[in-house]
């Protein structure tokens, strides 16, 4: 969240407001609201959105990633990663029921023997790894939330942090 703060201010105001932050964030929500921004450990949301690979190229229906999200999610309830469409801000239009995973609700996806979570992004899966794939639309653009929901002290801290989306191929 640009600046830290709903009121968008740099510096404390005397800079002006952060205009590109403030722009960037209502296209993703369309709200505006002080809770988005408090530190209220183990109870709300908290979100990580991410529209690059990790060597700084947007995101591309037509290639497959991979993230692996580190054991120890620093979440009370339960972590989700879901795929959006840039042009509309909607969940992607995809083959799958949801473009999404979610520690609550996906209880199959494969578990790496540290606790790590693999988490594979494409137009089709990858051999042996259909539980922990998110499918994406060729030759369409995608960016994606992670979301906390009960967010702990190592999000805040950043003492855990979501690593890079990496290419494959």
């Amino acid at each position: 969240f640009g600046g830290g703060s709903h009121e968008w201010l740099i510096d404390g105001g005397r800079g002006g407001r952060n205009l590109d932050a403030r722009n960037n964030f209502f296209w993703g929500y369309t709200v505006n609201t002080p809770a988005m921004v408090l530190k209220m450990v183990g109870a709300g949301s908290q979100y990580g959105v991410v529209a690059t690979d990790a060597n700084g190229a947007y995101l591309d229906g037509s290639k497959t990633y991979k993230l692996t999200v580190d054991a120890n999610v620093p979440a009370k309830d339960f972590w989700s990663m879901v795929v959006y469409d840039p042009q509309t801000r909607s969940e992607l239009q995809t083959g799958q029921l949801l473009p999404s995973k979610n520690s609550k609700r996906n209880q199959d996806m494969v578990v790496n023997a540290d606790g790590s979570i693999d988490l594979y992004f494409g137009p089709t899966a990858p051999q042996g790894k259909e539980a922990n794939w998110i499918q994406t639309v060729p030759g369409k653009g995608w960016f994606a939330c992670f979301r906390l929901y009960g967010p702990l002290e190592p999000w805040f801290d950043k003492t855990w942090q979501l690593n890079d989306i990496q290419p494959l191929g």
